[in-house]
């Protein structure tokens, strides 16, 4: 436990601290947002701002996991080591998305096949490392596997698209001051907890996937610790933007933390504001092209949606949190609710 809380304030304070560096160093290179032209308008003075902040994130919660792993001999860990090369991994992508936007000033980085080709290479490295490695069982999972197998060829494509929905989920909901970063660090909360339970339990259902759960949690408070260091300056008014760096990274951690867990459709109410962001848009384009035209929301994802209702940007954020947060405790009641079961019938 000691590791875990280390891991936690390691990685709070390297992002406390690193994130005006980030800020210094892109504010001086001129890498700054863009803003897109169809967006709500009083985003426009957001224009600017510097972004690619994820990059302090990555960097702060690699640092403090690598630290602290090494603290608790753990460092040889596959699960922890593979969910943060996950991680990492994912980052790349996003950074490179954000680079070519910045460098083209235009609000589009890499084209659909080069993103979700990346995505792909990540989700086959990760697949791969999971089944073999890590020794994660291929079939679907809600609080442990469900019968539905994958199996050996199928599982890459089913991590696929987990990492690329998850991340691209994050991405989604990252389009107001500290909303993505907020809720994100209530998962990795969650997620911190149910490794360490799944550890210090060792419940049957995981196989031997148990035996890597204390590095997950420590990665996971790691992210955890990162994420709220950023949110500090990231909350309304935004010093720095995580950007695709931050919201990939982000979202490939959840799922590789996910699918290590054996948890990956519990993720789906953990992280139920990103899907509902995700689904929103969804929505508003079906209705779009099968009515003619016709908008289901003023504008998606749907935070947008409020704020061209006349809210404040801090009413949508905090309103937001909220849903979040009770998402995310609803589903650490799930899982603990399950564990009572299976003790109770064993």
């Amino acid at each position: 436990m000691r590791f875990i809380l280390i891991s936690a304030s390691l990685s709070l304070v390297l992002s406390l601290i690193g994130t005006p560096a980030v800020i210094r160093f892109f504010r001086a290179r001129e890498r700054g947002q863009l803003i897109r032209d169809d967006g709500p308008q009083s985003h426009h003075t957001k224009r600017g701002t510097p972004t690619m902040g994820g990059t302090a994130i990555i960097i702060a919660a690699l640092i403090a996991y690598a630290i602290s792993a090494a603290l608790a001999g753990r460092l040889d860990s596959a699960g922890g080591a593979l969910a943060m090369a996950t991680f990492a991994g994912m980052g790349a992508v996003g950074f490179l998305d954000d680079l070519i936007k910045l460098k083209q000033q235009r609000n589009l980085g890499l084209n659909k096949t080069a993103k979700f080709g990346g995505q792909a290479l990540v989700a086959i490295v990760f697949a791969f490392g999971a089944q073999y490695v890590a020794e994660t069982s291929t079939r679907l999972s809600f609080i442990g596997p469900l019968s539905l197998d994958f199996g050996p060829v199928l599982f890459p494509i089913f991590c696929f698209v987990i990492l690329s929905a998850t991340s691209n989920a994050v991405n989604l909901t990252d389009g107001l001051d500290g909303l993505a970063s907020g809720v994100s660090a209530m998962v990795f909360g969650a997620y911190t907890i149910i490794a360490f339970w799944i550890f210090r339990h060792q419940l049957d259902y995981t196989n031997e996937a148990w035996i890597h759960a204390d590095t997950l949690a420590i990665g996971a408070a790691a992210v955890m610790g990162a994420t709220l260091g950023f949110l500090w300056w990231n909350a309304h008014p935004a010093k720095i933007f995580m950007g695709d760096t931050g919201s990939l990274a982000l979202g490939g951690m959840l799922a590789a933390l996910g699918v290590l867990t054996e948890t990956e459709l519990l993720l789906i109410i953990l992280g139920g504001l990103f899907v509902a962001e995700t689904v929103s848009v969804i929505l508003q384009i079906a209705v779009f092209r099968l009515m003619g035209g016709r908008r289901l929301f003023r504008m998606a994802p749907f935070h947008h949606h409020f704020e061209q209702l006349g809210w404040h940007e801090n009413q949508v954020i905090v309103r937001f949190w909220i849903i979040g947060g009770l998402c995310t405790a609803f589903g650490i009641g799930l899982f603990y609710a399950e564990y009572l079961s299976r003790a109770g019938s064993g």
